[in-house]
């Protein structure tokens, strides 16, 4: 499967969103159970362990989702629930 991410730092982040529609997409929920996960990227694999960004981590990164994408926010009101950012940290 192909998610769009951007870095931050060390971390990932990528949003949990469905074609914008309802349902959370199955990664997410298989995260939000089992949060390790390995990621593959063009320059390898690197183990990850996963988190729904909150609060001023939240903001401060679907700021940078919106300086990326001008019509994020347009998107973001077609579902009917807040579209988690997801933060893959890496473990170490």
């Amino acid at each position: 499967m192909i998610v769009g991410y951007y870095e931050d730092g060390p971390n990932l982040v990528t949003m949990a969103m469905n074609g914008w529609g309802e349902a959370e997409p199955a990664w997410w929920l298989n995260l939000q159970t089992h949060p390790k996960a390995w990621v593959q990227l063009s320059d390898g694999t690197r183990q990850v362990v996963a988190h729904a960004a909150t609060g001023a981590e939240r903001d401060r990164l679907w700021d940078r989702w919106r300086s990326l994408d001008k019509d994020l926010d347009g998107y973001a009101r077609r579902r009917p629930t807040e579209t988690a950012v997801v933060v893959l940290e890496p473990v170490t």
